[in-house]
């Protein structure tokens, strides 16, 4: 297992937005993440990331991470992206992806300029490098993003929704995209995504959350037909 989740617990005043949550990941799978809006996935993302500090534990690659701050956790090879964009407007493609390379997992700073044109390359924006962020569209933004958490040269990528408002043509390059970072580059990848055609493509495991706790894991083709997630999504009348 590349990523160990025990028990782990996030709690806002007396709300538990995780709660009591356990489950693995493996290494090299992609392994996939839905709930309705509300169900806790976003704040699971932020709790494994360092952003939020929870109940529990998490191990990855053997080590606990639990309770390091976000720079830490990405310095051992965890890498993630955001639901909404975030980057650096004022600055370029290249200089987004160019922070991505110095905060990563240590390596020799003198490949730095290496590492970021191989990422570049590896996405697909090659030749854009030089536009600012801001004057990007929403799947040039989506891509920066990805290029700059590539950089980091992380073990495991960490997605929020990243096909989010995007065109069907749109999702399709990004899937083909996390495909091929998948196999080519062997990055073992924890996605949420709302839309189930997207996991159902992407992903060997599949875990459904509802009110921060685990309603149904496995195979994807099996927890779609699960009966409590279909009352989840569609309400206990139509499903």
């Amino acid at each position: 297992m590349i990523l160990k989740v025990e028990n782990v617990s996030k709690w806002f005043g007396k709300l538990a937005a995780v709660h009591k949550l356990s489950f693995d990941v493996e290494k090299g799978e992609v392994f996939g993440i839905a709930g309705p809006n509300g169900a806790g996935k976003t704040t699971l993302l932020n709790v494994i990331a360092g952003r939020y500090h929870g109940l529990g534990e998490i191990i990855f690659q053997n080590t606990k991470i639990h309770g390091l701050l976000p720079h830490q956790i990405c310095r051992k090879g965890i890498a993630r992206t955001f639901q909404i964009p975030l980057l650096f407007s004022q600055l370029n493609v290249f200089q987004n992806v160019q922070v991505g390379a110095h905060f990563g997992v240590e390596k020799d700073k003198h490949n730095e300029k290496e590492r970021i044109a191989k990422a570049i390359d590896f996405v697909g924006l090659h030749g854009k490098e030089n536009i600012p962020a801001r004057n990007l569209d929403l799947f040039h933004k989506r891509v920066t993003m990805l290029a700059a958490a590539l950089a980091t040269e992380p073990s495991l990528l960490l997605l929020d929704e990243p096909v989010g408002g995007l065109s069907p043509v749109e999702i399709r390059g990004i899937i083909t995209l996390i495909q091929k970072i998948n196999s080519e580059l062997g990055i073992t990848i924890l996605i949420i995504e709302h839309i189930m055609k997207v996991l159902m493509e992407l992903c060997q495991q599949l875990m459904i959350l509802n009110n921060g706790e685990k309603l149904c894991i496995g195979v994807p083709q099996i927890v779609a037909k699960n009966q409590k997630v279909r009352e989840v999504y569609l309400g206990a009348e139509h499903a």
